[in-house]
């Protein structure tokens, strides 16, 4: 399913809200619909996908976290960046709905030159029309830029297993794997994969760090292609620590063997 390029899908079950967003939106250039609930917002998705949908946090029935969530499942709607509006200002729900697949965070009342100056932003980096299928690699992980598909290898048997990566996580992972090895700092990364606008911290980072962890890495609790420098960030497994592993792997298999025949 195509997504409209400019197309802008606002929710917030407050109408005069709602009016406000759209008019800002569309003095902008851009097209709009209207939500007053999630699951109607939910149900428009199945038929066409929006560029980008403006989500209250504080709905009845269906809050927007839970909306977020159902929409980060479906294939289909899961690439979507979604801005969330709130009333809340506590840093750890904006913590909260980052890890539901958020990919910006507004609190109320909103400025709506700020909202539309994070809505283009966000919209020129994700803009992947004339995105070439650039692939990078890393260990046993492919990415596909175009597509935005991440893959990962079993080295044993050849099988590869498609990642499910937030557009965060996704766009997390290629930044570090472009940094070659060299530490980027939480601020950097902030820079690099938000924006200079966005009104998070370095626990934002942290949050996605450990959730894409969870995705890639064979064991959270000894990560070997996201690394910890600690005091300072993060930075992605060198080709020379690849390299080590994989001759480490293959001595010790070749060990094995010889152990196996002598004991025969």
């Amino acid at each position: 399913m195509a997504k409209e390029k400019n197309l802008i899908y606002v929710v917030d079950d407050d109408a005069n809200i709602r009016n406000l967003i759209s008019v800002a939106l569309k003095d902008a250039g851009f097209e709009t619909m209207e939500f007053a609930n999630g699951l109607s917002l939910l149900e428009q998705t199945k038929k066409k996908l929006p560029a980008l949908i403006i989500l209250d946090w504080m709905m009845p029935d269906l809050d927007g976290l839970a909306v977020c969530g159902r929409l980060k499942l479906e294939p289909e709607s899961r690439k979507i960046p979604v801005i969330m509006i709130t009333a809340k200002t506590d840093s750890v729900d904006c913590i909260l709905g980052l890890e539901m697949g958020a990919d910006d965070y507004l609190k109320k009342p909103l400025d709506m030159k700020e909202l539309v100056a994070r809505v283009s932003a966000i919209l020129r980096r994700k803009d992947y029309t004339n995105v070439k299928d650039e692939i990078l690699t890393i260990g046993n992980l492919t990415l596909n830029l175009g597509s935005r598909m991440a893959v990962k290898k079993d080295p044993a048997t050849g099988a590869e297993t498609f990642l499910q990566l937030t557009m965060k996580e996704f766009d997390l992972l290629v930044t570090l794997i472009r940094k070659k090895g060299n530490v980027m700092t939480r601020p950097e990364i902030m820079r690099d994969v938000w924006s200079d606008e966005f009104d998070g911290d370095d626990r934002t980072v942290d949050v996605h760090v450990r959730y894409l962890r969870k995705k890639i890495e064979d064991s959270e609790d000894h990560p070997f292609y996201v690394k910890t420098v600690r005091g300072i960030g993060y930075r992605i497994v060198t080709q020379a620590e690849i390299d080590s592993a994989s001759s480490s792997a293959s001595a010790n298999a070749s060990t094995s063997v010889a152990a196996s025949a002598a004991s025969k």
